[in-house]
């Protein structure tokens, strides 16, 4: 086909189509110039004879032109080309918006798609605007980007019909703005203006035939920003619809608030409103439409959304008693007086009257009258005039419809209110939602004043367009001829010029006679020359208007009164002297009146006096502007505002009138796109040079057509110039600009058939070639065969001669063989039968032998047994009889003895002589049961002491008790639901007990029958097992899966758990910044409640309490002197005792030293004392008071005793005695102080919770009348949850206070040692302090640094604030950590927690304010990461948890921690090291973002593959900013700074896992959005980039870390971009390769897919539905659904245990590090 034949043999046309409006046909005979038909072949194979009347059919684009996203791109600008991309666009590739222009196509889906995500917002959000597929926030973020940039607002302007998705595409951008754009100062902002839009849906959408939530009204949202931060917003609105409030076209509704409130009629706070049932009311039942939505949720999200505006309750509940009154206002009954209609009343017992007048508060007598009446103003008199009923019900509707338009006007202002700024903007992005061309059967003054609304819009829409082609011709240097576009300026001139439509209808307004009829005739004789006005044929009071967009009938009736807009001055009267509330007069300000009616002056009554010659009007009246007039001002303020702005349009379609989802009347949308400019912005393109390439994208597309000599270097402007010259003969056809190629309609399509021509011949050449080769090696592998048969044959042949010569003689040897094995065979049988016999034989023989032996041995052994027991029985009866009489004997002296022992006991003197030694012992206890007395005297009187103290503060309790007790009892009610709270919880707290016991007992016959079961199913398995191995390996397999399951559960608590820690670090993160604020310095609270603790703790180190020391004498010696282990001594110093010259230091230590053996020797003998005279009665002591009890005063005193023990019982009883009385004092003083730590305790929890019920008794009424059950019994957890940690906080408070009684209790020894560690500092200090690290004593090392409390802010700026690790080179990456743990086992040693913990906390705040100043430095975060890990993994291997200090070593294991529990600060932490490796990862990803989709997708690391795929029209040109090194090399960097900073291998595995994931989820995102990105080379592209991307990670030896498997879902979609795309099979295949991906995601890749011109066909919409349900069905529930990866997701964390082999004694401390006051022990 030659250029200037293009209707050649196989060109396609459009021809016109009564169904489709077009339809596609193929040329099947060349086109002569003068030919009356063209023969054509249609689609379904049927051949036509077109005839050519005035002009050719248009031309088809070429395929690969077809869907483009921008339809200026196409090569044949016209309308069927047009309308075919958009029906292919919407239809096969589900893809709703398109560009046209400056215009953004949005076709109405009717169904919800993923596509409006918060990830697709940030998605869109910094990118150009044809860097994406179309979309409204494309447009937004363009219209954003520039308001950014040029500071100068901008404008986006939907339009549309009635359902085609203007008010959700402006809630869209909206949506956008605020997200992208943020609020500043005011963070409920964004609420705010979010929240508008159900607001105004609800007074002003309301449903018709086309649309269920049309907008009757138009709004100007104008969005303000202030440093690119939204600040506020402001919406104006026009032309609302009050017509609507009393007439509803059948199948439609009134407004939506209406509705809400009649299905909430229920509501406690609407029943005064005396609201019902929708149908009941005459305003609301004249469309006969049932609800399609939720009215009652809808009236919550309304209200919520006045809430979040700033509304109260009260301004609410007044503004729907308003709306309610005008419900009532229409169903007021109006009857005629006659049958003329003279005159008419209203009933007085009307209920929709009293109702009507008790909601505004006026009189019912006043309605009634002013209804019925009208008032008549002549220049000296005031005359009532009765209306007839007709007449009463126009009054009674125009009163609600200015009722209701009042009710807007205020709504709106309340909003505007809400979202007004009170500091302003500098900029703002105004969105117009304004309805758009009508034209329907019957139209009236509403369709009139859109339509010129649109007349205007569309003059600047063409301006604007024309404006943009002019400047993008002249930055081009192209030679510019003015274009000749459709200027609809006369038509405007004809609505609104000199004695237009306008002004005559503003003049018969004025006039006292007006009507539509002579409003019609002076129309007719004044504009019937006018080509844009006509005169219908049908005889009625209408005219036609030719708009841009087609012609339309308007009908006149209305006109005049609509334009008036009159309204009842005196019910408005009424209405504003209302005191009923203070709504009413804000919404009926005199300003905001209405003119009277004008047809109370049209007539008079036969009651008038006189009728008066001239007629005054009232001056409001006369002041008062009409409708029109109003309308007009404010859209000439629009254009205005729209003309100082830069606009961006966008044109909604809708697609269908049934509200289809994706269906496409081919019919409908030509109409629409000829009504809203879209083709007139086409055929202005198409006048000029529509098609536009850069140089560089024509030289890449176009490089087969370009010639060896016109490649003129690297100058490629020159090379397209020589080969458009040679190319297109015509310059007309094309022009060069500065950096861009311009084509006429037409010439890309011719450019494109060479192209294809050009690279068919070179396949046919290279399938030639290819063929050839091909049979010719095809004939040499034949012929190579054959040879190699025959050899193989001759071979075989006599391979099978010598076969048969083998084997025969092979067989005459194995016979041979074979006999003479059987012969040997047989005797060697025969010879072991014998031998056989022979043995069997001999043993039988034998056995017989050995048993009589065995039975003859038995018989003696029982023969010598039985003997010897006859004579061992014997013997014992003779010795038993002589041991008798002995006894007998002895006992007999023994009695004798006896009586004479008692008889010499009974003298005096014997019993002096006894007790002689006695006495001094006596004396001895004497003096010990003094002191006892005195202690009991002593511990007594602190009884009497503490009773008192008890009763006083027991008396106090009391009385405020009972003052709150007396405030409490006033209200009977709260007493009442208490008890009734009390009932509710016992029952339920029964009811709950007996339900968890009858299940945990089911749950343990489940657990015993499951038992039971498994044991069942064990031996079946054993069984099993040994029968079949493939059942073994189905229990491997659902093993694994269960462990998966358990992993999977871990990861997803860790992902719960470290998103808490998130939380937290957010909130804490706020916390700093309002603590940064602060100008001056505060101490932390840990701080100070560690300060004020150290400080009572040293005051009480001085004085030692005698009651304890005698509990302690009491418990034993050696548990209260029983020191910290003391640090052993420098091998230098001399002993004590050797000393002649010591300082008063060292004197003082021996002294104390001395002092304290003294006391501990004699102690130790005073216990061996009574440990020996207690020996005795060990079991007694256990029982005191029995053995009190039991033993007689003779007992004690020793009578009866024998003389040896009489001593040692008397000093044990006289010792158990004080012992028992000194127990039962303790006890009794124990139970005492128990006592009152209870009765304080509860008085305690008495009055908190008597304050608590006083203080939320409000609260408990409304919580218990809203939920009688469940919520009460939450409420009463949640307080019992609050008072168990309260009293957990006492028990604390208890166990501190029992610490520093034990830390008192060993106050000598904490000074002995205070002494030893400052002489060894004092002895250390004399050192010369410029030494090159803090050194080591010599001998053996205890690893710690020893330090004080004020010493705690120098430690933390010295190793964390003012750390720097470049200061000192060699110095371990952890060094910090390992200091920070020395200094912490210098507190261990010191048994001081309260210190460890403080240092820990105040490292933990540092750690922060470092990474809060440098959140941005990656090697910072992981610095401390790693640090922050090494000092948790110090805790836990030199810890108390053995499994972690398994693997240390001796010397390790001797600087294990003794004495702290840190457990809580581990946990700390834990979080702080969660919170590092977050903050790392969004470092990271700050940097990887900008360099992913340029190094992915962008960059071309295999060269030529660019060219494959026709670049659109908004591709940048600019050379790409990253490249795939870059990326990998910003990887390695990021792995090596983990690895020298000593990270923990699998941490940085999970790093680069994360980061993989990033890269993965935002190029799949960027696949996704891009249509251009999907074609079979940019896969190839994609699957390379990936292959480099897991060679790097081979390189690095991190194949097996987790990290390939992020990638595959690209390395799936990189596959699904170059499998094939055909058959029933490729869909199978498809389906089982795309396991990762979601459907939607293989579904969008598969529409989005750009085949190859000339070499590939497009993806059938059959094949794409057969994919879409093989993926449905083969989706598991729960599977992935996401169109878009959440790159956002941060996986869950694992900080694995790493032991360090680091010896804490060989750490060296280098200079640069600040810490000479510190002492290394």
């Amino acid at each position: 086909m030659a250029a200037g034949q293009p209707y050649g043999q196989g060109a396609r046309v459009w021809i016109p189509d009564c169904v489709q409006v077009w339809r596609a046909a193929e040329i099947t005979r060349d086109y002569e110039e003068g030919d009356a038909v063209l023969h054509l072949c249609l689609e379904d194979g049927s051949m036509l004879a077109y005839p050519i009347e005035s002009q050719l059919p248009p031309l088809c684009n070429p395929e690969c032109l077809s869907g483009k996203d921008d339809l200026v791109a196409l090569s044949y600008l016209h309308e069927p080309a047009v309308l075919h991309s958009l029906r292919v666009r919407f239809l096969e590739a589900n893809a709703i918006y398109t560009y046209c222009g400056i215009i953004l196509v949005a076709i109405n889906p009717y169904k919800p798609l993923p596509i409006y995500e918060e990830e697709v917002i940030y998605a869109y959000s910094g990118r150009e605007m044809g860097d994406m597929d179309p979309h409204i926030f494309a447009l937004a973020e363009e219209a954003y980007k520039q308001m950014v940039r040029f500071r100068k607002n901008q404008s986006l302007i939907i339009s549309g019909e009635s359902g085609a998705g203007k008010t959700a595409s402006a809630k869209y951008a909206m949506r956008y703005f605020t997200a992208v754009g943020g609020c500043l100062g005011d963070s409920s902002m964004e609420e705010k203006v979010l929240a508008s839009s159900p607001v105004m849906e609800a007074f002003g959408n309301a449903k018709t035939t086309r649309n269920d939530n049309s907008s009757r009204f138009g709004k100007y949202i104008e969005i303000g920003f202030s440093q690119a931060h939204v600040t506020g917003a402001t919406i104006k609105t026009y032309l609302l619809e009050k017509s609507r409030v009393t007439f509803q076209a059948r199948a439609e509704r009134n407004y939506h608030i209406f509705y809400q409130l009649c299905a909430s009629a229920a509501l406690p706070e609407l029943q005064g409103l005396g609201l019902r049932g929708a149908e009941t009311f005459y305003y609301t039942r004249q469309g006969r439409c049932t609800a399609s939505t939720d009215d009652a949720a809808d009236l919550d999200s309304t209200r919520h959304a006045f809430s979040l505006l700033g509304v109260p309750e009260a301004d609410q509940l007044e503004l729907f008693s308003v709306l309610a009154a005008i419900l009532h206002l229409g169903d007021i009954a109006i009857r005629g007086r006659d049958r003329h209609g003279d005159g008419c009343f209203v009933e007085p017992a009307d209920e929709a009257l009293g109702q009507f007048c008790t909601l505004l508060g006026i009189e019912e007598a006043q309605v009634t009258r002013w209804l019925c009446h009208r008032k008549l103003v002549t220049a000296g008199e005031t005359y009532l005039k009765p209306l007839s009923r007709q007449q009463a019900l126009d009054s009674r509707d125009a009163l609600a419809k200015h009722m209701y338009g009042q009710v807007f006007r205020w709504m709106a202002s309340r909003v505007n209110r809400a979202l007004r700024s009170p500091e302003g903007h500098h900029t703002s992005i105004g969105i117009l939602d304004i309805y758009g061309f009508e034209m329907f059967e019957f139209n009236s003054f509403e369709q009139f004043c859109i339509n010129y609304a649109n007349e205007k819009l569309q003059q600047l829409f063409n301006l604007h367009v024309f404006k943009l082609e002019q400047e993008e011709y002249v930055t081009e240097e192209i030679p510019w001829v003015f274009v000749d576009f459709c200027d609809n300026q006369l038509c405007i001139e004809l609505i609104e010029g000199r004695l237009g439509i306008l002004d005559l209808l503003n003049e018969e307004c004025k006039m006292p006679q007006g009507s539509d009829g002579s409003w019609a005739q002076k129309l007719y004789q004044t504009h019937l020359g006018s080509s844009h006005f006509q005169k219908p044929k049908r005889p009625m009071d209408a005219f036609i208007v030719c708009h841009f967009a087609g012609k339309v009938e308007y009908q006149c009736s209305g006109f005049v009164e609509k334009n008036r807009d009159t309204i009842p001055e005196e019910l408005v009267g009424l209405l504003r002297a209302s005191k009923k509330s203070a709504l009413l007069a804000e919404l009926f300000l005199e300003d905001g009146d209405g003119a009277v009616s004008l047809q109370s002056r049209r007539s008079s009554g036969p009651w008038l006096p006189s009728r008066p010659s001239r007629r005054s009007l009232p001056s409001s009246q006369r002041s008062k502007k009409s409708i029109s007039s109003q309308f007009r001002a404010s859209l000439n303020r629009l254009m205005e505002m729209l003309g100082s702005t830069t606009s961006h349009y966008i044109r909604c379609i809708k697609p269908n009138d049934g509200k289809l989802p994706f269906v496409f009347d081919s019919r409908r949308v030509v109409e629409q796109l000829r009504a809203c400019g879209v083709l007139e912005t086409i055929r202005i393109s198409a006048t000029g040079y529509p098609s536009r390439w850069t140089y560089q994208e024509f030289f890449d597309r176009y490089r087969a057509l370009v010639s060896r000599e016109e490649l003129v270097g690297a100058d490629v402007k020159q090379s397209c110039s020589l080969a458009l010259g040679r190319l297109l003969q015509d310059p007309s056809k094309y022009q060069c600009g500065k950096s861009k190629v311009f084509f006429r309609a037409g010439q890309v399509a011719y450019l494109e058939e060479l192209r294809y021509r050009r690279l068919r011949a070179a396949c046919t050449l290279l399938q030639r070639h290819l063929r050839g080769w091909l049979v010719r090696r095809r004939f040499g592998r034949v012929r190579a065969a054959v040879l190699c048969l025959q050899r193989h044959a001759r071979g075989l042949l006599a391979r099978r001669l010598a076969t048969m010569l083998r084997r025969s003689r092979a067989a005459v040897v194995l016979q041979k063989t074979v006999r003479m094995v059987l012969a040997q065979r047989s005797y060697l049988r025969t010879r072991r039968a014998a031998v056989t016999i022979q043995a069997f034989a001999r043993g039988m023989f034998a056995r017989r032998l050995y048993q009589q032996m065995v039975w003859h041995q038995k018989a003696v052994v029982i023969q010598a047994a039985v003997r010897g027991w006859l004579a061992r029985s014997r013997y014992a009866r003779l010795r038993g009889a002589v041991l008798y009489l002995q006894c007998c004997y002895r006992r007999a002296r023994a009695r004798r003895e006896l009586r004479r022992l008692r008889a010499e006991a009974r003298s005096v003197e014997h019993y002096k002589q006894l007790h002689k030694g006695m006495e001094i012992k006596v004396m001895q206890l004497q003096c010990r049961l003094d002191e006892q007395a005195q202690e009991k005297q002593r511990l007594a009187e602190q009884l009497l002491a503490l009773n008192t103290a008890h009763a006083e503060e027991v008396q106090r309790l009391r009385a405020e008790m009972q003052g709150l007790r007396e405030d409490a009892a006033r209200d009977a009610q709260v007493q009442q639901l208490q008890e009734r709270l009390a009932e509710l919880e016992r029952h339920s707290a029964e009811s709950r007990l007996a339900q968890e016991v009858e299940e945990l007992r089911q749950r343990l016959a489940e657990v015993e029958a499951m038992k039971l079961h498994l044991g069942e199913e064990r031996d079946a398995l054993i069984q099993r097992t040994l029968e079949q191995s493939q059942d073994l390996e189905e229990q491997h397999q659902r093993a694994a899966r269960e462990s998966r399951g358990l992993q999977q559960e871990l990861e997803e608590e860790r992902a719960r758990y470290q998103s808490l820690v998130k939380e937290y670090a957010r909130l804490e993160q706020g916390y700093e910044n309002l603590r940064d604020e602060q100008s001056t310095f505060r101490r932390s609270p840990s701080s100070e409640s560690f300060l004020g603790s150290e400080s009572s703790y040293l005051s009480s180190m001085s004085t030692a309490p005698s009651r304890e020391g005698s509990d302690q004498q009491a418990e034993g010696p050696e548990e209260r002197w029983q020191p910290v282990p003391e640090a052993p001594q420098p091998a230098g110093e001399p002993l004590p005792n050797g000393s002649a010259g010591q300082d008063p230091l060292e004197q003082a230590y021996l002294l104390l030293l001395g002092q304290l053996n003294a006391v501990t020797e004699e102690l130790a003998r005073t216990r061996e004392e009574l440990r020996r005279s207690k020996a005795s009665a060990e079991h007694e002591e256990k029982k005191p008071l029995d053995f009190l009890k039991r033993r007689n005063i003779a007992g004690m005193l020793g009578l009866g005793r024998s003389p040896e023990k009489a001593a040692d019982d008397d000093l044990k009883h006289a010792y158990d005695a004080v012992q028992v009385a000194n127990k039962l004092l303790a006890s009794q003083l124990q139970e005492e102080k128990q006592q009152h730590e209870e009765e304080v305790e509860g008085l305690h929890l008495d009055i908190r919770s008597l304050k608590q019920l006083s203080q939320q008794q409000a609260a408990l009424i409304q919580d218990l009348q809203r939920h009688q059950g469940q919520e009460g019994l939450q409420h009463h957890v949640v307080r019992l949850k609050e008072e168990n940690w309260e009293l957990t906080q006492k028990l604390e408070k208890q166990e501190r206070t029992t610490m520093k009684l034990q830390k008192q209790l060993r106050a000598y020894a904490k000074q002995i040692q205070d002494f030893t560690v400052k002489r060894e500092t004092t002895g250390l200090g004399q050192e010369p302090a410029a030494s090159q690290a803090v050194p080591s004593p010599p001998g053996l090392s205890q690893a710690m640094l020893a330090w004080r409390m004020e010493d705690e802010g120098r430690i933390i700026k010295a190793i964390i604030t003012d750390y720097r690790p470049q200061s000192s080179p060699g110095a371990l990456p952890e060094l910090p950590a390992f200091l920070l743990f020395l200094c912490l086992r210098h507190a261990d040693h010191c048994r001081d927690e309260p210190r460890a913990c403080s240092l820990l906390d105040a490292a933990i705040n540092a750690i922060k304010r470092v990474m809060k100043k440098h959140s941005d430095d990656f090697e910072v975060v992981a610095l401390w990461l790693a640090n922050t890990c090494q000092l948790l993994n110090c805790l836990r291997q030199y810890g108390r948890d053995e499994s972690c200090s398994q693997g240390n070593t001796a010397r390790q294991s001797a600087h294990r921690l003794q004495h702290l529990d840190l457990q809580s600060t581990s946990r700390s932490l834990g979080a702080l090291a969660v919170q590092l490796y977050q903050q790392l990862i969004r470092t990271a990803e700050k940097r990887l973002k900008p360099m992913i989709v340029s190094a992915m997708l962008e960059s071309e690391t295999i060269q030529g593959l660019a060219s494959s795929c026709p670049p659109g029209l908004h591709r940048p040109s600019a050379p790409v900013a990253h490249t795939l090194p870059e990326l990998l090399q910003q990887l390695g960097s990021f792995y090596q700074v983990l690895g020298c900073h000593g990270l923990a291998p699998a941490v940085g595995h999970q790093v680069l896992r994360q980061l993989l994931f990033l890269v993965s989820g935002t190029t799949l995102n960027y696949l996704l959005l891009r249509k251009d990105a999907c074609s079979w080379s940019r896969g190839i592209q994609l699957r390379y980039n990936i292959s480099q991307l897991e060679q790097w990670l081979r390189a690095q030896g991190l194949q097996h870390s987790g990290a390939r498997e992020m990638l595959e879902p690209l390395v799936q979609a990189a596959q699904l971009l170059q499998v094939k795309k055909a058959t029933e099979e490729d869909a199978g295949a498809i389906c089982s390769l795309c396991t990762v991906l979601s459907p939607q995601q293989v579904v969008k890749i598969l529409r989005a897919y750009t085949p190859a011109a000339g070499l590939e066909e497009r993806v059938s919409p059959g094949f794409i539905s057969t994919v879409e349900r093989r993926l449905q069905e083969q989706q598991q529930e729960g599977g992935p659904s996401q169109l878009l990866v959440d790159t956002s997701h941060l996986f869950p964390v694992n900080l694995p245990f790493v032991a360090s082999p680091v010896h804490l004694d060989e750490l060296r401390i280098p200079d640069a590090i600040d810490l000479a006051f510190l002492v290394r022990l």
